[in-house]
């Protein structure tokens, strides 16, 4: 393919696009990507000042934007975005899940209040988000494209964080199957594992010098960005205008990772070994096998650390 052809594939001229949870951000770097490809697009963000100010630097740079204040979780709220971007702009084309919050605590710690409201904010705004959407762009009969956002704890599990890795887990699992219930609409549903520089990883005590770093000038480093994929907002955001374009239309169902220079593709959940028994397994024969069978390599879980190389500055 040619590269004006391929420019010309991922122009979204025309297109509708909400993102949620881009007052900021990764959210606000997604929304800024659109809007550079020619999108229009909803910003949205709990507090109406930070939306508005997003939405005004999009504009600004030449886009269009408006802003949608509102907490994603609800049936209505999730109508009223797409409401927005009807009443705004006459369609809706792409939908970007990304609101989200951390409520992070051990397992014995963490409090129903602390499960329920990551739970609202990151899997039932997914879908009931996805799911106006989904009624909206199979009314118009065109097509359309869900991008949510999943993560690595989600993929992996992480410690302290049991809601979050959960409700990203379950955000994959809908994925594929949206995938195939949307594919005769011409609508493709994937996920996002972007892993960058945020409020959210600067805790990490191996990212923080790299990220202040950053935030002085310095550019992160080739482990960082290559070995660990790691980098900015901005490096995530090259992805989601790609999934919203013509290019993309047979991508669906998938779970893409990106970050810093790295792109990569996540596999689902799949058997690693099996073992069989004649006339079925009793506990002892389990038991008997299992360190010579099926559990000769067990998988690992969390995020691995990150490897910083020796003699570099932590």
């Amino acid at each position: 393919m040619s590269a004006e052809h391929l420019r010309e594939s991922i122009d979204l001229t025309g297109k509708v696009a909400v993102v949620t949870g881009s007052g900021r951000g990764l959210g606000l770097a997604y929304a800024t990507a659109l809007a550079r490809a020619g999108a229009a697009v909803v910003v949205n963000d709990l507090d109406a000042e930070v939306a508005e100010q997003a939405a005004k630097s999009i504009t600004e740079a030449g886009g269009h934007a408006v802003a949608e204040a509102v907490a994603v979780g609800s049936g209505e709220a999730a109508q009223a975005l797409v409401d927005r971007a009807v009443a705004e702009f006459g369609r809706l084309d792409v939908m970007v899940t990304n609101a989200g919050i951390l409520r992070d605590k051990v397992l014995w710690k963490m409090t129903d209040e602390d499960f329920d409201a990551v739970i609202a904010t990151h899997l039932r705004a997914t879908f009931t988000c996805a799911r106006a959407a989904a009624i909206r762009m199979r009314e118009q009969g065109e097509g359309g494209s869900l991008i949510m956002v999943g993560s690595p704890a989600g993929q992996r599990g992480n410690f302290g964080q049991t809601n979050y890795a959960a409700a990203k887990a379950g955000i994959a699992a809908m994925v594929r199957t949206w995938s195939m219930e949307l594919a005769r609409n011409g609508i493709t549903v994937n996920a996002i594992v972007p892993v960058a520089a945020t409020a959210m990883t600067e805790t990490i005590p191996a990212f923080a010098p790299y990220i202040e770093a950053m935030r002085q000038g310095s550019p992160l480093p080739d482990f960082l960005r290559k070995g660990e994929g790691f980098g900015t907002a901005e490096d995530c955001a090259a992805l989601i205008p790609f999934l919203a374009s013509d290019a993309a239309r047979a991508v669906t169902g998938q779970c893409i990772g990106i970050g810093g220079d790295k792109l990569a593709l996540w596999s689902h959940p799949q058997e690693t070994a099996v073992a069989y028994a004649d006339g079925g397994w009793s506990p002892e024969a389990i038991a008997a096998s299992w360190a010579t069978s099926v559990g000769r390599e067990p998988q690992t879980v969390g995020i691995p650390a990150p490897a910083v190389p020796e003699g570099s500055a932590t």
